[in-house]
Parts: C-alpha cells; sequence; structure tokens
C-alpha cells in the first residue's frame, strides 16, 4: 500500500484549528455577556441604592420641616392662649366697671333732688303769639354786683399798702443792722533770702514792718534749704476783702538788700 493510500483511508482532522479557534471566539462571547449581565447587574443594584438613599433624604427633609411646623403652630397656640387669657382680663374689667356706673346710676335714679327739673317759668299767650316775660331778679342781682364795685378805692387798701411800706422799712433797718461777715484767710509765706550770709533775724523784722489794714502776722520759723541756707516761713491772718498774697509779695520784695 502506497503513502497516498494510507493517508486517504486514515481518518485526520485538518480543519481542528479552525474549530478551536471558533471554539474560543464562542466561549469569549459567552464569557463577555455574562460579564456585561453582571455589570448590569451591579449597575440597577447602584441605582436602586441611589434612588433608596434620596427616597431616605427626602424622607428626613420632610420629617424635619414637619417638625419645624408643628413647632411654629405650638408657639402659635401658646400665643393664642395668652392673648383669649388677657381678653378675658379685659372683659372682666370692662365688666366690673359697667357694674358699677349701673349701680352709680340707680342711685342717682333713685335721689330726687337730683332729678326733679327746675319748673319752668310761665309764658302768657296773647292772641296765639308768645310773650316773653322778663326776669326781674337777676336785673336786681347786677344792680347789686354794681353797688359792691368800689371805683375809687376803698380806705381799707390804704391801710394794707401803709402796713406793707412799714413792715419793708423794718426789715430793711434790721438787715442794715446785722453785722456783715467778715471773710478771711490764713496764709503761710515761705520767705527765701539771697545766700547763707543774709541776716535771718533782720529779714523777719522787715518782713513784720509790712503793716496794713485787715494784716496780723503769727509764727515764724526758719526752715532749711540746702547748703547751710535757711528760710523764713512766717504765718499771718488777712481779710479777704482788703489783703491779698500779691500785695504782701509786692511788700516784702522791696527790701532787696535780704
Amino acid at each position: 500500500m502506497s503513502s497516498v493510500d494510507f493517508l486517504a483511508q486514515e481518518k485526520i482532522w485538518f480543519e481542528k484549528p479552525r474549530y478551536d479557534e471558533a471554539e474560543r471566539r464562542f466561549y469569549e462571547r459567552m464569557n463577555g455577556s455574562s460579564q456585561d449581565v453582571g455589570a448590569n447587574a451591579i449597575l440597577q443594584d447602584i441605582a436602586r441604592a441611589r434612588e433608596n438613599i434620596q427616597k431616605s433624604l427626602a424622607g428626613s427633609t420632610g420629617s424635619s420641616n414637619s417638625a419645624a411646623d408643628q413647632g411654629e403652630l405650638i408657639s402659635r397656640i401658646k400665643s393664642l392662649e395668652l392673648e383669649n387669657q388677657s381678653l378675658h382680663k379685659v372683659v372682666g374689667d370692662l365688666r366690673a366697671a359697667l357694674s358699677k356706673l349701673e349701680c352709680r346710676v340707680a342711685v342717682l335714679e333713685k335721689s330726687p333732688a337730683s332729678v326733679t327739673p327746675a319748673p319752668a317759668p310761665s309764658v302768657p299767650y296773647t292772641n296765639g303769639t308768645a310773650v316773653q316775660q322778663k326776669a326781674s331778679a337777676p336785673v336786681k342781682q347786677d344792680e347789686d354786683d354794681d353797688d359792691d364795685i368800689d371805683l375809687f378805692g376803698s380806705d381799707e387798701d390804704e391801710e394794707a399798702e401803709k402796713l406793707k411800706e412799714q413792715r419793708l422799712k423794718e426789715y430793711a433797718e434790721r438787715k442794715a443792722k446785722k453785722p456783715a461777715v467778715i471773710a478771711k484767710s490764713s496764709i503761710l509765706l515761705d520767705v527765701k533770702p539771697w545766700d547763707d550770709e543774709t541776716d535771718m533775724a533782720k529779714l523777719e523784722e522787715c518782713v513784720r514792718s509790712v503793716q496794713a489794714d485787715g494784716l496780723l502776722w503769727g509764727t515764724s520759723k526758719l526752715v532749711p534749704v540746702g547748703y547751710g541756707i535757711k528760710k523764713l516761713q512766717i504765718a499771718c491772718v488777712v481779710e479777704d476783702d482788703k489783703v491779698g498774697t500779691d500785695l504782701l509779695e509786692e511788700e516784702i520784695t522791696k527790701f532787696e538788700d535780704y
């Protein structure tokens, strides 16, 4: 048997690579479609989760809004209750005032003097025409009032005026006799010499030689200043209206040698 005949009779699958390739593609398509289905399922789950989250958020917002509305409603109810209480109080006050007013009206109605009207003057008629009567009493009263007026004054007014002038004169005399208050001041003067060789006793004698109306010298002492120099510290009492510190300073500084 030749080799050609052997190969013709042998069952050999020459197209197996093509079938393998076709099988591979078939399984790849199957795997790809399954992956797409899984991806689609995952996307659907994600979409449903998002929808649930949005619903829950909407529900929480609605609950918060309802809570806020409920709080506002409660506050409005409280304000209405307070307003109702105030209105009840006002109505009670009005009722009490009305009852008091009714009691007063009842008392006034019971009193005959306040209710009795004044008698109307009779008006005579002449030929169907009313004739007005002249009131004589008021005219008489006006005449009496005119008689009471004194156009030329009276002696009582003159006496009152004289008494007033006399009292003013006595007050002025008492005020003039009263001693006036004299304002005085106590002054402490520091008189400083030129140097340490100045005769402080002579300086004090010169200071005390200054005399004026309303000036009274007091005690004095020497106070050390420094470097062997002492100042004269002397007190005096002055009347403010007569003697001032400017006058004392001017008179003391005239002793230029000290």
